[in-house]
């Protein structure tokens, strides 16, 4: 469809600026994730909502329950919104949904600065949970529906690397204020959360609405014209707006309708529906929620010396796997490469950290050792796990029920993950099992569970659109033949829309030839 000269990157300016504004929505997520766990290590944080103790290596600490709610309760709003996000979607759109987020996130951190309360505190981490789960789902949406085939793998890692980033630039803030004996310690990393909602506000106004939402709810023209914001200078949107549509009217046809049910309904739907689901739950099964949520907390027990700037050094490996797998994502297939083989080195990295610390507890040598195995995991993580996980989980779905889908699916990965931050403190903390480090004996089967349904069920769709992807679901492939899968449906539908073409331009020949041979004839007479 596009010209030979205006595929570069340079021509998609367009939909780089509509989706670099969408990645500000994980670093939001981001920030809030990698700040919550530190607060928790924060002796003015403590003074407020913990108590003193000699069992802890920092004085103070906070119950079991106190823990688990303040950070699971953000996961479990998550998974509330996401679950939701096909009805509010239907109506207000993925940039809709984003304000409305925008707007729930900073009124949540209002009540988070301006309490003392435990339980404002707890309501307060619910409702930015709520705005996290849209900001999480409907930035994914929207980058998935469009950017072009060609670039949305790479702008789904580039939302990754803005989670990671987002997590670091929290950690650091709070390693940098976790000295401080008063409020401040807190409040200034807490005050880092208004920043995104007000940027990602303004910057929405100036980009369009996504084009394969706009035609779903037939607003052709309006899907037209953000196809052509989108693309490059000569591209054919109508072509590509035309095949859209035709996607979705085929979908309309083989299935009963559009909405929550029709998930589970028809066979094709719902085999969709359960690799979506099982591809962003990934993320949980690999235990990566116990070591990002509670990585301060967990140094600190484990008595590894400044485990804050150790956090800050985690969160820095795990950025850097993000730009070697923006490189690596390019040249290999994703299935086999960044999830089977990163889940299987997770296992053992789980496995190693807990045997280590069973052996020789408390040991400076074996806190050195614990940090370096969890920047390899995190590594692991981050560049083989992390993005492909919510990639398949987007780009899997069938197009008409993509926000009900990929809602399910992200409210999966938020369950999962809350359950993980919820029980963790019952495994780590030393006034319950103190199992610290040895919680990793759990996550390592785990993932290789997790490793071993990838390789039987999850397919590799990688350059496919998402219309190529319908294609090869209907025709019931699977999962190993969908790599080496030659599709035809879309080129018939483009050498039929050639045909229609060519047809119209020898109507309009025929009919310019006969209106100048009665012209001629008239002038004659």
């Amino acid at each position: 469809m596009a010209g030979p000269n205006n595929d570069s990157w340079r021509a998609h300016a367009g939909v780089f600026m509509a989706c670099g504004v969408m990645i500000l929505a994980p670093f939001q997520y981001g920030i809030d994730f990698g700040m919550i766990g530190g607060l928790q290590a924060m002796k003015g944080f403590l003074k407020v909502f913990g108590f003193k103790t000699t069992k802890s290596v920092i004085g103070w600490n906070l119950t079991t329950e106190r823990q688990q709610l303040i950070s699971s309760l953000m996961t479990l709003g998550a998974f509330i919104s996401s679950l939701l996000a096909g009805v509010t979607a239907k109506k207000l759109g993925r940039k809709g949904c984003l304000w409305f987020a925008c707007l729930t996130c900073c009124a949540a951190n209002i009540i988070m600065m301006t309490t003392d309360n435990i339980i404002a505190l707890y309501f307060g981490r619910l409702i930015i949970g709520l705005a996290n789960g849209y900001f999480m789902v409907f930035a994914q949406l929207y980058i998935q529906e469009s950017s072009p085939a060609k670039y949305r793998g790479l702008f789904l890692t580039g939302f990754q690397f803005c989670t990671s980033f987002g997590t670091l630039i929290g950690t650091i803030v709070d390693w940098a204020t976790a000295k401080r004996p008063d409020k401040s310690s807190y409040l200034i990393p807490l005050g880092l959360i208004y920043v995104i909602p007000v940027v990602m506000t303004v910057a929405m106004l100036f980009i369009p609405e996504s084009p394969r939402w706009l035609i779903l709810q037939e607003r052709y023209e309006e899907g037209t014209k953000s196809l052509q914001w989108l693309r490059p200078s000569g591209y054919d949107c109508d072509a590509e707006a035309a095949e859209i549509r035709a996607a979705i009217e085929r979908e309309k046809e083989m299935s009963s309708g559009i909405g929550p049910l029709d998930m589970i309904k028809n066979p094709i739907d719902r085999r969709r529906t359960i690799l979506a689901v099982g591809a962003v739950t990934l993320q949980a099964a690999s235990g990566s929620m116990f070591i990002i949520a509670y990585k301060a907390y967990f140094f600190t027990m484990a008595k590894v010396s400044d485990p804050f700037a150790m956090t800050n050094v985690l969160s820095t490996v795990g950025l850097l796997a993000i730009i070697a797998n923006s490189l690596i994502i390019v040249k290999f297939g994703r299935r086999r490469v960044l999830l089977m083989t990163g889940l299987l080195i997770c296992g053992l990295l789980q496995l190693i950290i807990a045997v280590v610390y069973h052996e020789q507890p408390g040991r400076r040598s074996t806190g050195k050792i614990i940090v370096a195995l969890s920047s390899l995991y995190m590594f692991s993580y981050n560049g083989m796990i992390a993005t492909y996980a919510w990639l398949a989980g987007g780009e899997i779905p069938t197009q008409r029920l993509r926000s009900y889908t990929f809602g399910l699916a992200a409210a999966s990965g938020f369950l999962f993950a809350w359950l993980t931050t919820f029980t963790a403190p019952y495994f780590i903390n030393p006034i319950a099992l103190d199992w610290g480090p040895r919680y990793g004996f759990i996550w390592a089967p785990s993932c290789v569970i997790a490793a071993t349904w990838v390789f039987f069920f999850l397919p590799e769709v990688k350059g496919r659109t998402l219309e190529e992807i319908d294609e090869m679901f209907e025709a019931k492939l699977s999962a190993r033949k969908f790599s080496g899968y030659v599709c035809i449906g879309m080129a018939q539908f483009d050498e039929n829309m050639r045909k229609d073409v060519e047809r119209e331009k020898d109507i309009m020949v025929f009919q310019n030839e006969k209106v100048a041979a009665e012209t001629t004839v008239t002038s004659t007479a």
